[in-house]
């Protein structure tokens, strides 16, 4: 069995800007209002849309896959086969939450509502995890592609729970990690200088890294269903944490609702996805280099059948040699822009309000420790 990787840690390749005079803010703004002005074209974003609302983006310009290059993501079969790290999983996770969970939609965000309630977008494709776009535009049909944070999911039943009930019992299961989670908050969870100063780090998904921390005491709680069911047997210690054996491992663990790394996207969502592709004239990028091949094969289905591809991205994108070269027949656009700025301003072009920058975070990290927990 081939053990699953990151993919892609090394830089792209830069940007290929076309047209060829989009190099301005305000050329690239015309561009893209161009691109759209078919209205049949579906948007696919990625976490780099999220930035200016504080949350950490996965690769930095160039698009190198570790913006904190100590930082890994855990793997679907970790997670499903090992206690210890699901323990160390949702321990950051406690603590990262309340960054996820105090996040608001930014000006790309609302843009692409304004240019959903006037007809230009009728359909997002979102790689994202953090929920913001049905936030924001729950009139504008969203396709999660790789499942959302705000619910949790028990691999033995497949019943779903919220994560804001999950994360109260967590803080019950874990009274010293709660205290430092409420220091933490009273003293600016979303305070950078505080964050630097404490070397505290934080990475894509609502994860939360502090040097030092004990997460082998961490305690989570299995799924309630499974654990009150007569025909699964789920192990509890004294405090109600989940307590797998050797046979009974994954009966009745809670996993987030979110497609891991090393795991398949959801049927359901990709069969929309697809659909919504066949279904367009075009494809829109923003703020995803398409690393991930579920999101490539989106924009190069898109390609293969001659319809447009347009790409709003900070630093090189997976695919770009193909997407235009002389094979690509479909409208092609490639701006080097934030996806605030650039739609912002294609959202007043087609008549919309104007939507102000507001103040952003630019997610910290460092090393260090400042644990304050007896080991």
């Amino acid at each position: 069995m081939v053990a699953p990787r990151i993919p892609y840690v090394l830089p792209f390749p830069p940007p290929l800007i076309h047209p060829q005079n989009a190099t301005t803010l305000s050329a690239a703004i015309d561009a893209v209002t161009s691109f759209l002005e078919s209205r049949n074209i579906v948007i696919l974003t990625g976490a780099g849309i999220s930035v200016e609302s504080g949350l950490a983006d996965y690769r930095g310009e160039k698009g190198t896959y570790r913006l904190n290059r100590s930082y890994r993501p855990i793997f679907y079969e970790e997670f499903a086969g090992n206690h210890e790290a699901r323990k160390r999983y949702w321990a950051r996770s406690f603590l990262g939450w309340s960054i996820l969970e105090k996040a608001k939609p930014n000006r790309t965000h609302k843009s692409i509502s304004i240019l959903g309630k006037q007809g230009v977008l009728n359909h997002v494709i979102t790689q994202n995890v953090d929920s913001l776009h049905h936030t924001c535009h729950p009139h504008l049909r969203t396709t999660e592609l790789h499942g959302t944070l705000r619910t949790l999911t028990c691999l033995t039943c497949r019943s779903l729970y919220p994560r804001v009930e999950f994360q109260k019992t967590l803080a019950k299961l874990n009274p010293k990690w709660a205290e430092f989670l409420h220091t933490f908050g009273e003293a600016g969870i979303s305070d950078r200088d505080y964050r630097r100063e404490a070397n505290i780090t934080t990475n894509p998904d609502g994860d939360v890294d502090v040097p030092g921390a004990p997460y082998t005491k961490f305690r989570y709680p299995p799924c309630p269903k499974c654990l009150n069911s007569n025909d699964i047997k789920v192990l509890v210690d004294e405090q109600g944490s989940h307590r797998p054996s050797e046979q009974l491992a994954t009966n009745g663990v809670l996993k987030p609702s979110i497609t891991f790394f090393g795991e398949s996207v959801a049927p359901e969502a990709k069969a929309e996805a697809e659909e919504m592709v066949d279904k367009c004239g075009g494809i829109l990028i923003v703020g995803t280099s398409l690393a991930t091949y579920s999101a490539y094969r989106l924009a190069k289905a898109s390609h293969d059948a001659g319809k447009g591809v347009g790409i709003v991205n900070l630093g090189g994108v997976r695919g770009e040699d193909l997407f235009f070269s002389k094979e690509g027949k479909g409208k092609r656009l490639r701006v080097d822009f934030g996806s605030g700025d650039i739609l912002g301003g294609v959202a007043k072009n087609f008549g919309g309000e104007v939507v102000e920058k507001e103040e952003g975070e630019t997610p910290v990290r460092g090393g260090g420790g400042i644990w304050g927990m007896e080991r």
